[in-house]
């Protein structure tokens, strides 16, 4: 079977932008390099592997903390990077944003220095059921120590939240919303500027876990009104390691530091010790100064082409892979929603999604396949785990082609198809 002809994508442009990722022409087991595996994390262009070499190469020192023109240039480098964070995400003040080193960390952060000290016995924590474990596990821990409760909101057989319920289950004991932008096992898009409309009207805090979505659509904070929004700079093609935390600068000028050390405080002695100002007094030591400057590059690059291109880009393949997949007997989608990002999940009958990675991963192709740091989605939907295919702006119909002629084979190797 081929996969349908119709929606092809044959712009240059983006072939182009594939050869800026250098990684993408070695070959795997003998084959080309076909990488669906952008939700776990994105490939590097050249041009944030050079910021960061050139980084550490011409302009290494410690920030913040030296007289020296190396020091002073590094600080530079590293504020520049924060500011670019602002304006990606179209904060107020360039002080809402927090480095961290992604966002697992800014979550536990938040639920650190906010949840414990504001939260407390008889309290409500209302999470989404689409959760990362990122978002779930720190909420745990939180309500362990103050006596919250956890209570979810449900989702739909198609993969989405049911807003009913959502709505049902807000109420004036409500202090908390916790929810992702995009699932990262269905590509569901959520309505996240209604639910923290709705989440404000009862005077909850809101944050949204963005680590799927700014890689794929533009996020401007000031118009979604969230409190906190969490990001990771490798799903958005910058370095692992690194990530960021915007937050309503009135919360985090009232929100303890996290952790102690040197560069988050104002002064110390054995006595009592006063802390810096917001952001400063969540940096805690030496920070990714490297990271910074890379995100900041990768930054530059998705800004370059443009995020709207790149949605319309992602969108098409979807609609292509969502065509061509659809086509193979026994093969069943998890998470149809109407809005989707650059994700398609999905089993197929009598091979587990790990047999089907490691088949196509024997083809070049590279997928994920389990339950995505979100079990508790995978047993709403009765299942150990699924096949993930996500998409990037250097990715192709050619790569779609190559999942399905993988998958073709899964089923002929598992004696569910003959060969022609």
């Amino acid at each position: 079977m081929n996969a349908p002809a119709q929606g092809k994508e044959t712009s240059a442009g983006i072939a182009a932008y594939a050869a800026d990722f250098p990684i993408l022409a070695r070959p795997v087991n003998g084959r080309r390099l076909v990488y669906l595996d952008n939700g776990a994390t994105t490939q590097k262009p050249q041009a944030v592997i050079d910021a960061e070499a050139r980084f550490y190469s011409e302009s290494n020192a410690n920030i913040h903390r030296g007289v020296h023109w190396l020091s002073q240039h590094s600080t530079d480098l590293y504020d520049q990077g924060r500011e670019r964070v602002r304006g990606f995400l179209n904060a107020a003040q360039v002080e809402e944003i927090v480095f961290t080193r992604g966002t697992t960390e800014a979550i536990n952060l938040v639920a650190a220095s906010w949840g414990r000290p504001n939260l407390k016995a008889g309290d409500e924590i209302l999470l989404s059921g689409m959760e990362h474990h990122a978002n779930i596990v720190p909420w745990q821990m939180v309500a362990e120590q103050t006596g919250a409760i956890i209570k979810v909101v449900p989702v739909t057989d198609n993969g989405e939240l049911d807003m009913e319920a959502f709505s049902r289950l807000l109420n004036q004991r409500t202090r908390f919303v916790g929810v992702c932008h995009v699932s990262n096992a269905l590509g569901t898009i959520n309505p996240v500027a209604d639910i923290i409309r709705q989440a404000h009207e009862v005077g909850a805090v809101v944050l949204v876990d963005g680590a799927q979505a700014v890689a794929h659509q533009a996020v401007d904070v000031q118009a979604l009104g969230c409190d906190f929004y969490v990001f990771s700079g490798h799903k958005l093609y910058g370095p692992t390691g690194i990530g960021a935390l915007y937050g309503r600068k009135a919360l985090l000028d009232a929100m303890p530091p996290w952790q102690g050390g040197g560069d988050m405080i104002h002064t110390v002695s054995f006595e009592r010790s006063t802390f810096a100002e917001t952001p400063q007094k969540f940096e805690a030591g030496t920070p990714n100064i490297a990271g910074v400057v890379a995100l900041d590059a990768a930054i530059v690059y998705v800004q370059s082409i443009g995020l709207e291109r790149i949605a319309a880009h992602e969108d098409r393949l979807l609609q292509y892979a969502n065509e061509a997949l659809a086509q193979i007997p026994g093969l069943r989608f998890i998470g149809q929603a109407r809005e989707r990002a650059g994700i398609v999940s999905f089993v197929m009958d009598d091979i587990h999604p790990h047999d089907l990675g490691t088949i196509l991963d024997m083809e070049g192709v590279a997928i994920r396949a389990g339950h995505h740091c979100a079990m508790p989605l995978m047993t709403r939907f009765g299942l150990p785990g699924t096949a993930r295919a996500s998409f990037a702006l250097y990715n192709s119909t050619d790569d779609v082609d190559a999942l399905v002629a993988g998958l073709q084979k899964a089923r002929r190797l598992f004696g569910m198809e003959q060969d022609a």
